[in-house]
C-alpha cells in the first residue's frame, strides 16, 4: 500500500464515487418528485391533460428539485462510498499506508465544490425558469374546468351555473338517471329548475360546449324579470317536455395562464433580479412610510396637539397669527358646547364623530395592509436570495457530515447509510421549513431563520469530522451493543476456533500449574468474600474499594487460555470456550467515579436498580468462579493426558 500514488487513490476514490453520486442522484431525484407530485395530485387527476401538458409539468417539476436532490444525493453518496471501503478494509490499508482520512477526502472535496457551483449557477438561472413555468402549469391546471365525473346521490357543481342531482348512473352507457338541475340564468330571481328521468351528457367536438340531453321531464323558470315583469299574470314558466336538449358554454380545452400574473413570485427570479427588486420595494416602501408620516402628522398632530400650538407660540407666533390659529382643545369648551345641543343634534354629532373615527381607522388599517405586502414582499426576496447559497454551500455540508460518518460506521450498501441519510436529511427539512415559514411571517429574524439550519448542521459536520479523523467509535455500534449487553446483564460467550497455523506450541506444564494455583486462589477468594451474601449498601454506594483479587484471578485465566489457544487438541479447545467472561468490577460498585455512585444512592429507584444489579453480579460471580473451577480440573487431567 505504500506504492499507492496520491493521485491514484484520488481517482479511485472519485470514481468509487462518481457512479453511487449517479444512482442517488436518481434515487433522490425519483423521491422528491413524488413527495411533491403527491401534493398535487389532485391537480392532476380528472382534468383530461394531454400527455404533452403531463410531461411539461414533469419535466419542469423536476428541474425545480434538481437543488434540493443534490445535497442529499451527496450525502447518501459519500456515506455510502467510505462504508464500503471501511467494511472492505480499504481504508485501513489507506491510513496503514500513512494516508490520512482527510488526505483521502481531498478530490471528493473538489467535486463537491464544483457542484456546490453548478447548483449556484442553476439556481440563477434555470431554477428561477423551471418554476414559473410549473406555477404557471399548476395554475393553469387549477382553472381548467374538470372532466365531467358527476357521483351519485350528491350535487355536483363541476359545471358553471349549474347544479346537479344524479340518483344513479349506467357506466357503460354513461346515462344518468333522476336528475333535478338547478340553473342559475341571471340573478337570483331567474334560476330554473329542471327535472328529468333521464339524460346523457356529452362534450362537442371543438370541446367548447356541452351539450346535456334529457328525457321525459319537467322546466320551472321563474320569470319575474323577464319580459312578462310584473305585469305577466303568471309568476313562472312550466314545461313539460319527452326530449329536450341544452347547449351549456363549457371549455374543456387546456390554455396556458398569462405568466405576467406570476412575475412578482421571488421564486421566479435570478440574483441579479432579486437583488434590484430588493431596492425597489425597500425603495417604495420608505417613500410610502414617509408619505403616511407627513399625511398623519398634518391630520392629527399639528391641528389637534396643544403642544404643537406651545411650540409654535414659542417658536415666536404674532399675537395676529395666534388670534388667526383654531383654538386648541384646551382652550375649546367641548362639553358646554354639547350640553346646549339638542338631542337629536348630540345624536348626529356622535355618530358624525364614529363615522370620522372608523373611517380613519379603516385608511389606517388599509395603509397597514399595504405596509404589510411591502414587508412580506420583502421578507420572500431576502429568503430567496440567501437560499441560493445556502442550498449551494449544503451540498459541501452534507458531503462532510455524510463521508466522516461512513469512515465511522463502516457499513456500506443501502441499509444503515439510507437510514442516516433520510434521518439527518429529515433534520434539516424541519429546521429549514420550521424557520422559513417563521420568517416569512414576520416572528423570526431573517438571517436567523435562513441560516438555522445550516448553523445546526456545521458543528456536526466539524464533529463528525473530528471523530473520523481520529478514529472515533463514537457511531460504532458494537460498542453500543457491550454498553447495553453490560447494562442488561446480558453476557457474552468465547468463540475460540482452533489456529491453522501455529507458530509455538503451549508449555503444558506451565498451564496446568497456574491452574492449580488459580483453583486455590479461587477457593480461598470465596471464602473471604461471601459472594452469595446480600452486599453491605454503604460499601456499594459510598466507600470505593477496587477487587484486586478477581483482578488477578482473570489475568490469569485468559493468560492461560492465550497459551492453551495454541494447543491441536480438539478437546482442550472445546473446555477453552466453556470458560465464562469475567467481568471484574460489576459485582462491587455501580461506577468507576465516586460521585456517580454517590448521585445514584440519593436517587432511589436508581439506587434500588443497581444495587439489584450489583447482587445479580455477585450471584453471578459466584456461579463462574465454581464453573472456573470445575473446568480447570478437567483441562488438568485432559493436559496430563496429553503428556502422557
Amino acid at each position: 500500500m505504500k506504492s499507492i500514488r496520491p493521485r491514484k487513490l484520488d481517482l479511485f476514490i472519485a470514481r468509487q464515487f462518481g457512479v453511487l453520486f449517479v444512482g442517488a442522484l436518481l434515487i433522490c431525484q425519483f423521491v422528491l418528485m413524488m413527495q411533491f407530485l403527491w401534493r398535487y395530485v389532485d391537480e392532476l387527476i380528472g382534468k383530461g391533460l394531454s400527455l404533452k401538458v403531463l410531461a411539461q409539468f414533469f419535466w419542469y417539476m423536476g428541474l425545480m428539485l434538481v437543488p434540493q436532490a443534490l445535497p442529499l444525493a451527496i450525502l447518501l453518496s459519500s456515506l455510502i462510498t467510505f462504508g464500503n471501503l471501511g467494511e472492505s478494509s480499504e481504508l485501513t490499508a489507506i491510513k496503514a499506508a500513512g494516508i490520512s482520512l482527510m488526505r483521502s477526502f481531498r478530490s471528493l472535496v473538489a467535486i463537491c465544490v464544483i457542484i456546490c457551483g453548478c447548483s449556484f449557477v442553476f439556481q440563477n438561472y434555470i431554477g428561477p425558469e423551471a418554476n414559473l413555468r410549473l406555477r404557471q402549469l399548476l395554475l393553469s391546471m387549477r382553472q381548467k374546468s374538470p372532466e365531467l365525473d358527476i357521483p351519485e346521490g350528491i350535487f355536483y357543481d363541476g359545471i358553471p351555473r349549474s347544479n346537479i342531482y344524479v340518483a344513479r348512473k349506467d357506466i357503460k352507457t354513461g346515462k344518468l338517471y333522476g336528475l333535478t338541475i338547478y340553473r342559475m340564468t341571471g340573478s337570483y330571481e331567474d334560476q330554473a329548475i329542471i327535472l328529468a328521468d333521464s339524460g346523457l351528457l356529452q362534450t362537442t367536438a371543438e370541446k367548447k360546449h356541452l351539450l346535456m340531453t334529457l328525457w321525459n321531464g319537467e322546466w320551472f323558470e321563474n320569470m319575474q324579470s323577464q319580459e312578462l315583469g310584473n305585469k305577466a299574470s303568471v309568476p313562472y314558466r312550466r314545461e313539460t317536455f319527452y326530449h329536450k336538449q341544452i347547449l351549456i358554454d363549457f371549455d374543456t380545452d387546456f390554455s396556458l395562464t398569462d405568466e405576467a400574473k406570476l412575475a412578482g413570485d421571488a421564486r421566479n427570479k435570478g440574483l441579479p433580479q432579486l437583488i434590484h427588486d430588493i431596492d425597489s420595494l425597500e425603495e417604495r416602501q420608505d417613500s410610502t412610510g414617509r408619505a403616511l408620516y407627513e399625511e398623519m402628522n398634518m391630520r392629527f398632530y399639528q391641528r389637534q396637539s396643544p403642544a404643537f400650538a406651545r411650540r409654535q407660540t414659542a417658536a415666536g407666533t404674532s399675537p395676529a397669527d395666534k388670534k388667526a390659529a383654531p383654538a386648541t382643545e384646551e382652550d375649546m369648551p367641548f362639553d358646554s358646547i354639547y350640553a346646549r345641543l339638542s338631542q337629536t343634534d348630540k345624536q348626529a354629532v356622535i355618530t358624525n364623530s364614529l363615522n370620522t373615527v372608523n373611517n380613519s381607522k379603516a385608511e389606517l388599517d388599509f395603509r397597514a395592509m399595504i405596509a404589510q405586502d411591502y414587508e412580506s414582499a420583502i421578507r420572500s426576496h431576502r429568503i430567496q436570495e440567501i437560499a441560493k447559497f445556502t442550498i449551494a454551500l449544503q451540498c459541501l455540508l452534507f458531503f462532510f457530515i455524510g463521508a466522516p460518518l461512513g469512515a465511522i460506521i463502516r457499513k456500506g450498501g443501502l441499509g444503515l447509510p439510507v437510514i442516516i441519510s433520510v434521518l439527518v436529511f429529515i433534520i434539516y427539512y424541519i429546521l429549514d421549513n420550521s424557520s422559513t415559514r417563521m420568517v416569512k411571517i414576520g416572528e423570526l429574524n431573517i438571517w436567523i431563520g435562513c441560516l438555522l439550519s445550516t448553523v445546526v448542521l456545521t458543528p456536526l459536520a466539524v464533529y463528525f469530522t473530528y471523530k473520523a479523523n481520529h478514529d472515533s467509535a463514537v457511531l460504532n455500534l458494537d460498542t453500543y451493543k457491550d454498553a447495553l449487553n453490560r447494562l442488561l446483564m446480558i453476557r457474552n460467550h468465547r468463540h475460540i476456533a482452533p489456529k491453522e497455523v501455529i507458530i509455538e506450541d503451549p508449555d503444558y506444564t506451565a498451564d496446568s500449574r497456574q491452574l492449580e494455583n488459580m483453583n486455590s486462589h479461587i477457593a480461598a477468594y470465596e471464602q473471604n468474600n461471601k459472594l452469595a451474601r446480600l452486599p453491605n449498601p454503604i460499601k456499594v454506594f459510598f466507600t470505593y474499594s477496587k477487587d484486586n483479587e478477581i483482578e488477578e484471578i482473570n489475568t490469569r485465566m485468559e493468560n492461560v487460555i492465550d497459551d492453551l489457544h495454541n494447543s491441536v487438541d480438539k478437546r482442550i479447545l472445546v473446555m477453552l470456550n466453556h470458560y465464562p467472561i469475567i467481568t471484574v468490577a460489576a459485582h462491587k460498585r455501580p461506577f468507576e467515579r465516586r460521585w456517580m455512585n454517590v448521585a445514584t444512592a440519593v436517587i432511589i429507584p436508581l439506587g434500588v436498580f443497581f444495587y439489584v444489579r450489583i447482587v445479580v453480579f455477585r450471584l453471578r460471580l459466584h456461579r463462574d468462579l465454581r464453573t472456573i473451577q470445575r473446568i480447570n480440573d478437567r483441562m488438568i487431567t485432559r493436559i496430563a493426558e496429553v503428556l502422557g
